[in-house]
């Protein structure tokens, strides 16, 4: 899955020779029963990044250091967090897999993880799950783990560990094969320095997380490893004895795992007609009608069947319009429909009754309609009139384009992502793009504040008709070509700062960016005082820790550095210079958006040199109160939080009052009084109640009337915060348009 954890791709071409080539007879009487496919490489680019990166290391002292850079093109070790969204093409790849071609009973995921602990973690994994699986699915991932552990333990692997650290609630460790009624399973080794052998004392050996509270014989790991060497050899070894365990228990049960499927496909079918909720409808008339296509589409991408109602029909004091969608259950994805279409709700677990929280493993929300800004609701009961009405969505959907004789403009409704997409692309491209200054009608039609409009002429209308191509919204054609109300826009000169510590929030804004055709330039952080900020507009500073984006290296809780293993060339901080270089830029009219950690940067004393003997001296009228909320209880680990926003400001334009986003419970933001040349606005701040919306959140009302989105006047120019992600991880779609509005602010 992850380039930079080599061993099972090493192991990869050894397993298939043994396959192709055995003789023994045990081993093809294992083979009569089973069909073993291999994805060699999950991202084959990654690992060749990884190779030629220790290869050109290797024999010096950064041998074995890491990588400077994302090893996939985008999300680096994100990849395993988008199989829900299905944004990466190779994880749409290996997702049709399961999803719509070969369909396969087992699926294991093979990892890397820390070394000092357990050699290698085979199922089961430990709690919290999810409660959408059926038991039966869980109970065969007890039955492949259990053979594993004795099998691998009857080769002489010592340290295989079970019911540790990992748990498996949230759908990304087993690219939610689990859902769709697969055996999934979830197997890590410990890791070497890439192809580099480490020595380990035993005193070093240690238990991290959930399982093992500490590092000594138990049931969870009943043969230790005493310490010694540790080689990408090892790793090898213990894969393909896992694997060989995977294709033994898989050969010995194949009656039953097949029975097993079929039962669990029919039983998901029968919960569909028999339980709550029989339907999901998402209604056609949405506020972003692009965002739907798009969600409907990753449905069909998952193996879910989608419907649309022919007629109008009422269900008690619900209605359901014809043209809208309809998503039933009884289909045997139905764990999977569930899942990702309901509001989630944390499973609370404790070590014992009472007793600590077992916290979850990574995020606590992925509900497909709230993260993405769609209406949806469901219908607890099979309706009879509304089966009659279905009739299922072919796809692909997507607009054709119009290129009717006589148009004079053409609008693009700021409610729709894809609208800034045909804007950003058309200026990219040299064609004038206006957006419209106040709402009003034409022809009868309303036109809206923020609007995106194109004049075509018989010189431009060829470059623009491509950019048609991949819309799913019409926009609006008018006869008479609009006058008013309109002001041009400039394509911004936009630069993201990337780090080389693997920095994957910037990876998952490049992604962004480039899809939908906003052209940007990399700064590396040690590059700030060199540039010519001055070619900019804007600069965007995703989340990062600020010691890193500072210093080049990260600062603990304790005040302590932890020095990263990079070439120092790699890690060159802005350093205080480079700030006071930020600063100037945006008292000269330039632009900064900020979010998550990063926001830090820019908090506290300040300072712009004026002269060599003089500096100005001031702090921006905000602050980070995150860290005193921490200490009385806020935790958020990535949780769905509602949001009241100002829409009379420029940020806002395209958005509804409300709004849900993305945040891990930092920063939050506290606004004061300005002096001088600062002053601020509050654009988005949480409500006095019901501050989460969908996962887990502890002591969340300590969030209440707290600012989640300000903007920042110093000078000329301005910044614009956000204490959450408005990108994160390309799955909340609900947000974009609040940064997309900031690269084109005046």
């Amino acid at each position: 899955m992850h380039s930079t954890e080599v061993g099972p791709s090493q192991a990869a071409p050894l397993i298939a020779y043994d396959v192709a080539t055995t003789t023994d007879p045990k081993i093809l009487d294992w083979l009569e029963n089973v069909v073993y496919m291999i994805v060699p490489s999950h991202n084959p680019d990654g690992m060749d990044l990884v190779v030629n990166h220790y290869n050109n290391s290797k024999g010096t002292k950064y041998e074995g250091g890491n990588l400077p850079v994302v090893y996939h093109k985008y999300v680096g070790h994100d990849n395993n967090r988008d199989f829900v969204t299905l944004t990466q093409s190779d994880n749409l790849a290996v997702a049709r897999i399961y999803n719509k071609t070969w369909f396969p009973q087992v699926l294991v995921e093979k990892h890397q993880m820390g070394s000092y602990g357990p050699r290698y973690f085979v199922p089961p994994m430990h709690d919290p799950i999810a409660e959408n699986i059926d038991e039966r699915v869980w109970n065969w991932t007890w039955i492949f783990g259990s053979n594993m552990a004795k099998d691998m333990a009857a080769d002489g692997h010592a340290g295989v560990s079970q019911h540790y650290l990992f748990d498996d609630y949230w759908p990304g460790s087993t690219e939610t094969a689990l859902w769709k009624n697969v055996i999934g399973l979830l197997t890590e080794s410990a890791s070497v320095q890439f192809a580099k052998p480490i020595y380990i004392e035993k005193n070093e050996l240690r238990a991290s997380g959930k399982g093992l509270g500490e590092y000594k014989k138990s049931i969870n790991m009943p043969m230790p490893w005493n310490g010694g060497w540790w080689k990408l050899g090892d790793i090898v070894d213990y894969e393909l004895s896992s694997t060989w365990s995977l294709i033994k228990t898989g050969s010995i049960h194949k009656k039953d795992i097949l029975i097993n499927r079929n039962i669990v496909c029919k039983k998901e079918v029968k919960k569909g007609k028999t339980l709550a909720p029989a339907y999901f409808v998402l209604p056609a008339n949405q506020h972003d009608e692009g965002e739907l296509i798009e969600l409907i589409t990753l449905l069909d991408e998952h193996g879910v069947s989608v419907y649309k109602a022919q007629n109008k029909t009422q269900y008690k004091n619900i209605v359901i319009e014809a043209g809208d969608y309809i998503v039933p259950l009884a289909q045997p994805f139905r764990a999977f429909i569930k899942e990702v279409m309901e509001t989630q709700k944390f499973p609370e677990r404790h070590y014992m009754p009472g007793g600590e929280l077992i916290k979850p493993y990574d995020i606590t929300s992925w509900s497909l309609p709230l993260h993405r800004g769609i209406s949806s609701f469901k219908i607890d009961e099979v309706v009879d009139a509304l089966e009659n009405s279905l009739q299922k969505v072919e796809f692909p959907i997507e607009f054709q384009g119009e290129h009717s004789e006589g148009i004079k403009s053409i609008v693009f409704s700021v409610t729709n992502n894809e609208s800034y997409k045909v804007a950003f692309a058309a200026m990219s491209q040299g064609l004038e793009i206006s957006r419209v200054t106040k709402t009003f009608n034409v022809q009868g039609i309303e036109i809206k504040k923020g609007d995106f409009v194109f004049m075509p002429t018989d010189k431009n209308s060829e470059k623009m008709h491509p950019l048609f191509e991949g819309l799913s919204v019409n926009p609006v054609t008018l006869t008479e070509k609009m006058e008013a109300n309109l002001e041009t826009l400039a394509l911004p000169k936009i630069a993201l700062i990337e780090t080389n510590f693997h920095d994957m929030d910037a990876g998952w804004t490049r992604y962004i960016f480039d899809t939908y055709k906003i052209p940007f330039t990399v700064v590396q952080p040690g590059e700030v005082q060199g540039q010519d900020l001055s070619d900019f507009d804007v600069i965007v500073f995703p989340d990062n820790n600020k010691s890193v984006l500072l210093e080049g290296k990260y600062k603990g809780s304790d005040n302590t550095y932890n020095i990263p293993s990079l070439d120092p060339k790699y890690s060159k901080g802005i350093e205080k210079e480079g700030v006071q270089k930020l600063m100037k830029f945006v008292n000269e009219g330039g632009t900064i958006v900020s979010w998550g950690l990063s926001t830090g940067l820019f908090f506290g004393p300040q300072s712009i040199k004026i002269s060599e003997k003089e500096k100005e001296e001031f702090q921006l009228p905000i602050s980070d109160i995150s860290p005193a909320l921490n200490k009385k209880g806020l935790y958020a680990p990535g949780s769905l939080l509602n949001i009241n926003l100002n829409v009379d400001h420029p940020l806002t334009l395209g958005m509804q009052k409300t709004a849900k986003v993305f945040s891990r419970g930092r920063p939050v933001f506290s606004t004061s009084i300005p002096y001088f040349d600062t002053d601020r606005r509050v654009i988005a701040s949480y409500p006095d109640d019901k501050v989460l919306s969908s996962g887990y959140a502890a002591q969340d009302e300590l969030l209440e009337n707290k600012s989640a989105m300000v903007w920042v006047k110093k000078g000329k120019g301005q910044f614009v915060f956000y204490g959450f992600y408005p990108q994160f991880r390309a799955s909340t779609s609900g947000t974009y348009k609040l940064l997309f509005n900031a690269l084109l602010l005046k």
